[in-house]
């Protein structure tokens, strides 16, 4: 009895055609193209001339100009450019190493920690998450202002150093509780203390979430407009995002297109911050207590 041969080349099997998934993944374009479309606005009328920018409809400028960037990088108001990029670059880094240093040590406090009153406390300070930021402004300007401290950094930095971030101390509380406690209790055998227990156990394992925590800080701060427009007064002091508000003059003709080329330098950082920590931020955001 002879078998069969089976032909060298056979038929690859077709999936059925899913009307589901193509529905899905158009939709979610349109959507994509909807929110993608002011940022590819503000790019494109960056380089159109003043006139165009908000006469014309077109997406793409009729002869492109760097003329709005020119004048953008001479600066505003007697203050030049770079100062304005230095001042956001001195908060946000200061946001970051307050929030990173204070979270991760009142949540190792809060995870590890055996003392009176623990949960009454944690439960407070995660009910801080639903107070409006409004409800606090009046009284700590209040007291920043008897402090002398008003048009300085300092009402804008303190509390990143004393862990009022509740948000980011969940966040590191919900992944240090996923850490083996017989971690802790080896180094304690070894005669380590709670500071060398958190320093060189707990702090190298908490990665994922602190790198999470330092993005996050990073582009609020960077892109934060309402506290600095309430605590800074002088021009020499504004970060970029109030920078772009000296390019209004509600007396007379507002140069649009130096404020636009403002804005596509102030979201360059940002975007390039995220491009190269997005690996890291997915990383972070998949291992700690974001997942649920």
């Amino acid at each position: 009895m002879t078998t069969p041969t089976l032909p060298r080349t056979q038929a690859v099997r077709r999936r059925p055609f899913d009307r589901g998934a193509l529905l899905w993944h158009g939709g979610a374009a349109v959507l994509l193209l909807a929110l993608l479309y002011p940022v590819v606005w503000v790019f494109t009328s960056s380089v159109k001339p003043p006139q165009e920018i908000l006469s014309s409809f077109d997406l793409l400028p009729s002869r492109p100009t760097w003329e709005g960037f020119r004048t953008a990088l001479e600066g505003i108001a007697d203050v030049p450019t770079w100062r304005f990029f230095s001042n956001s670059l001195i908060l946000s880094a200061g946001s970051v190493i307050g929030n990173v240093l204070s979270c991760s040590i009142a949540a190792y406090a809060f995870a590890r920690l055996r003392f009176r009153g623990r949960g009454v406390m944690f439960t407070a300070m995660i009910g801080t998450i639903l107070l409006p930021h409004h409800l606090l402004l009046i009284p700590q300007y209040t007291m920043f202002q008897q402090a002398g401290l008003v048009d300085t950094f300092v009402p804008l930095l303190l509390g990143k150093f004393l862990a009022t971030d509740a948000f980011f101390v969940f966040l590191m509380v919900q992944f240090i509780r996923n850490l083996p406690q017989s971690l802790d209790e080896a180094a304690l055998i070894d005669g380590c203390g709670h500071f060398r227990i958190f320093w060189h156990i707990v702090l190298p394992l908490l990665r994922p979430a602190l790198i999470t925590t330092a993005i996050f800080t990073f582009i609020w701060s960077w892109n934060d407009f309402f506290a600095p427009l309430i605590y800074l007064q002088s021009p020499e002091n504004y970060p970029l995002p109030l920078a772009l508000r000296l390019f209004v003059d509600s007396s007379s003709a507002t140069d649009y297109g130096a404020m636009l080329g403002m804005s596509v330098l102030s979201l360059l950082p940002v975007i390039a911050f995220f491009a190269a920590f997005q690996r890291l931020l997915i990383e972070g955001a998949a291992t700690s207590g974001l997942k649920g």
